[in-house]
C-alpha cells in the first residue's frame, strides 16, 4: 500500500495543506487542482505514480484543508495563488518538477513556469487551458460578462455554479458511463464550497479568471523558447474547455502529444483513472529519464 503523507505548511502567513507521495529523491511531480474540488481529486492519481515519482498536490488557498482567508483580507486572484503555490515549493526546497494542471492548476502551473521556466520539466495539461480556443461559449458567458461588470445583474449567474446541482453537472457532463463517478465527489466539494465567506472567495476567483487570457502570448512564448514537453490528455466530451483547447497546444508545440479520451469530462481522473495514469507514466517516464539532476535541495543542518 502506498503511504501517502498528508501534512501543513506555513507559507506567505498561511496555512497550506498538501499530499505527498514517493521517494523524496526521486523525480517530482506536481498536482493542481481545479474549480471546485481540492488536492482530494488526486486520491487515486497519487498512488498510481508514487512508485516511480515523489509527488506533491497541495490544495489552494480558500479550497480543501488549506487556509480560506476572507475576502475581504486576502486579495484572491491567480497571481496570489501562484504565489502561495511559489512558495510552498520553495519550502519544499524542489527545484525541479514537472506540473500536472487541471482547469484552476492551468493558469496557476503557467504563472510558475513563466517565473521559474527551468525549474519546469515536463507539463502534463488535463483539460487545462492556455489557448482561447475550446472555451465552450455557453459555460463561459456569465463569466466573462461577470469579469466585464461585476454587480448584482450579473453576479446571479455565476453564484449559481456553487449550487450543489452545477457541481454535479461539472463532474458528469460528457460522461459516456455516469455510473463511474462517485456522487461524493460532489457532494464533498459542495459541503465545502458551502462554508461561510467561501462564495466571496470563489466569486473573486470567477472576476479574476479573465486576467489569465491576456496571459497566455507569453505562456505561447515560454512554449517556443523552451520545448517543454507536454501532454494535453483531455476528457473529449467536456462542455467547459471543449477538445480544441487541447489540439491548439500543437501550435506552439509541434511534439506535444494531444490524447483526447472518448467517454471522458471535465474531471477525467474519475472515470478514467487508468486511462491517465499510464499516459502519464509513459509520457514522464520518457520525458524526464534524461534529466538527472537532484529536485530537492538538501534540508540544512
Amino acid at each position: 500500500m502506498t503511504e501517502v503523507r498528508h501534512r501543513y505548511a506555513s507559507v506567505l502567513g498561511h496555512r497550506v495543506f498538501y499530499r505527498e507521495a514517493g521517494p523524496a529523491d526521486a523525480p517530482a511531480v506536481v498536482l493542481l487542482h481545479g474549480f471546485p474540488t481540492s488536492s482530494r481529486m488526486f486520491r487515486h492519481l497519487i498512488p498510481a505514480l508514487a512508485d516511480r515519482f515523489h509527488v506533491i498536490a497541495p490544495d489552494h488557498l480558500g479550497f480543501g484543508h488549506s487556509a480560506t482567508p476572507p475576502a475581504d483580507e486576502f486579495a484572491y486572484g491567480f497571481d496570489a495563488l501562484a504565489d502561495v503555490t511559489e512558495g510552498l515549493l520553495a519550502h519544499l526546497r524542489l527545484e525541479r518538477y514537472a506540473l500536472y494542471v487541471q482547469d484552476y492548476g492551468a493558469p496557476i502551473g503557467w504563472r510558475l513556469a513563466l517565473r521559474h521556466p527551468h525549474a519546469v520539466t515536463a507539463i502534463v495539461t488535463q483539460n487545462g487551458n492556455a489557448y482561447d480556443d475550446g472555451f465552450v461559449p455557453d459555460f463561459w458567458a456569465p463569466v466573462w460578462a461577470y469579469a466585464q461588470s461585476p454587480g448584482p445583474s450579473t453576479e446571479a449567474a455565476v453564484r449559481g455554479a456553487l449550487s450543489e446541482e452545477a457541481i454535479r453537472w461539472q463532474y458528469l457532463n460528457g460522461v459516456a458511463e455516469p455510473e463511474l463517478v462517485d456522487p461524493d465527489t460532489w457532494a464533498a466539494d459542495h459541503r465545502e464550497i458551502s462554508r461561510p465567506g467561501l462564495d466571496r472567495i470563489q466569486l473573486d476567483l470567477f472576476r479574476d479568471y479573465a486576467t489569465n487570457l491576456p496571459l497566455y502570448p507569453e505562456v505561447h512564448a515560454y512554449f517556443r523558447a523552451t520545448r517543454v514537453p507536454l501532454l494535453a490528455i483531455w476528457g473529449e466530451g467536456d462542455e467547459i474547455f471543449g477538445p480544441d483547447g487541447a489540439r491548439a497546444f500543437a501550435r506552439d508545440l509541434p511534439e506535444a502529444r494531444i490524447q483526447l479520451v472518448p467517454g471522458g469530462g471535465h474531471f477525467l481522473l474519475e472515470s478514467h483513472l487508468d486511462t491517465v495514469a499510464g499516459a502519464m507514466r509513459a509520457f514522464l517516464g520518457q520525458a524526464l529519464h534524461r534529466d538527472t539532476r537532484n529536485t530537492r535541495t538538501p534540508a540544512p543542518a
